[in-house]
C-alpha cells in the first residue's frame, strides 16, 4: 500500500504546484460536494417539484454515507496529510512538501471518500430521475438521447471536479475518490429500484433510524472490546494538522452518524405529520415556489446555529436535533405556513 499511496501524494503534490491558481476552486467545490448540501439545498427544492426524488436524495444520501461510515471502519484507510508525516517510505530522503488548507484535516479514515460518494451517489439518483420524468413524458427519441449524453456528461464532469479537488486539498488518495464513486453509484442504483421508501411508514423510520444506529454503534463498541480502537483517526489528525482549528468535531464518524440518523429520522416525522399531510392539498406553482425559496432561507438561517463540542454527548444529540428539524422545516412548517397564508388571501379576495 505504501507504494500506492506515495503515488497518490505525487498526485496531490503535482495537482497543488501546477493548479494552485484554482485553489479557492477546489475549496469551494469539496464544499458543496458534502451531503450537506444534499439535506440544506437540494431536497427541499425536489422535494416541493418531485416529492419522490427529494425523498429518493434523502434514502441515498443517509444510507450510502451510513454505508460509508462502516466501510471506513472495516478499510482503516490512511489521509494523504498524516500518512506523509509518519511513514518511513521515503527512508532518509524527505517527504513530499503537501500542503494543507482549511478543510484538509478531516478526522475519520480516508477509504472510501465520503465526498466522491456521497456526490456520486446524489448526482446518479437525479440523473436516472431526470430521464426517467422525461421518459414518462415521452420526449422524442432524439431529444431524449441528447439529454441523456448530456447529463451523463455532466455528472462524469462534477464527479472528475469533486475527487480531483478532495486529492488538492490532501484530504484522500486518488484510489480512495475512485472507490468512492463507484460505491455512491451502487448505492444509488440499488435504490432506484426500491419502491416502498415511498410509502414507508413512520413506525418503520424509527425501526430503521434505530437499526442503522445500533449496529454502527455496536460494530464500534464490539471491535473496542476486542482491542482496536476505530476512532484512531481522531488522534492522527490531531497530531499531524498543521492548524489545531482545522481539526472539526463535526467531521468525527460519530458526528457524521448523528446527522444522518437526524436527517432521515425527521423526514419519517415530517412525511406522517397531519400538518404535512393537509398541506399536501396545495399544488400551485405559487406554493411550490414560494415553499422553495422560504425553506431554503429558513434552512440557511438554521445553518448559522453551532454547537460548543466540549461535551461530546451533548454534541452528538444536538446535531441529531439540528438535522430532524432540517427536514421539518420543509416538509412541515413551510407548507404549512404558506397554506394558511394563501387561505387567508383567497378569503380576503372572496369578500
Amino acid at each position: 500500500m505504501d507504494l500506492l499511496h506515495s503515488w497518490g501524494v505525487s498526485v496531490a503534490v503535482y495537482l497543488q504546484t501546477e493548479y494552485i491558481a484554482y485553489e479557492s476552486w477546489f475549496q469551494l467545490i469539496s464544499y458543496v460536494a458534502d451531503l450537506h448540501t444534499t439535506f440544506f439545498i437540494f431536497f427541499p427544492i425536489w422535494f416541493h417539484l418531485k416529492r419522490d426524488v427529494g425523498i429518493k436524495l434523502i434514502w441515498v444520501g443517509v444510507v450510502g454515507d451510513w454505508l460509508n461510515l462502516v466501510l471506513k471502519w472495516v478499510l482503516f484507510g490512511e489521509r494523504p496529510y498524516w500518512w506523509v508525516h509518519e511513514t518511513r517510505f521515503y527512508g532518509t530522503e524527505s517527504a513530499p512538501a503537501l500542503r494543507q488548507l482549511p478543510i484538509t484535516c478531516e478526522t475519520g479514515p480516508g477509504s472510501p471518500s465520503g465526498h466522491a460518494m456521497g456526490s456520486a451517489a446524489v448526482g446518479y439518483a437525479v440523473v436516472t430521475s431526470l430521464l426517467s420524468i422525461a421518459s414518462q413524458r415521452k420526449a422524442p427519441a432524439s431529444v431524449y438521447w441528447i439529454l441523456k449524453l448530456l447529463l451523463w456528461m455532466l455528472l462524469g464532469m462534477v464527479e472528475l471536479l469533486v475527487c480531483v479537488s478532495r486529492v488538492y486539498v490532501a484530504a484522500h488518495f486518488p484510489h480512495q475518490v475512485i472507490c468512492g464513486v463507484i460505491s455512491g453509484i451502487v448505492v444509488a442504483e440499488v435504490f432506484s429500484r426500491q419502491r416502498w421508501i415511498y410509502n414507508t411508514s413512520l413506525q418503520s423510520y424509527c425501526n430503521i433510524t434505530l437499526s442503522l444506529t445500533v449496529v454502527a454503534v455496536g460494530f464500534y463498541v464490539l471491535l473496542k472490546a476486542v482491542g482496536v480502537d476505530l476512532l484512531w483517526t481522531i488522534e492522527k489528525a490531531q497530531k499531524c494538522c498543521v492548524n489545531p482549528a482545522w481539526v472539526h468535531m463535526d467531521s468525527t464518524p460519530f458526528a457524521s452518524l448523528m446527522r444522518n440518523m437526524g436527517t432521515l429520522f425527521g423526514l419519517g416525522l415530517g412525511l406522517h405529520s397531519p400538518l404535512y399531510i393537509e398541506s399536501k392539498k396545495s399544488t400551485s406553482i405559487p406554493f411550490r415556489i414560494g415553499s422553495i425559496t422560504l425553506s431554503l432561507a429558513l434552512l440557511q438561517l438554521l445553518d448559522f446555529l453551532t454547537f460548543p463540542s466540549d461535551n461530546h454527548t451533548i454534541f452528538y444529540i444536538l446535531s441529531f436535533v439540528k438535522s430532524a428539524v432540517a427536514l421539518l422545516v420543509p416538509t412541515i412548517l413551510v407548507p404549512r405556513c404558506l397554506s394558511l397564508f394563501f387561505q387567508e388571501r383567497k378569503v380576503e379576495k372572496s369578500s
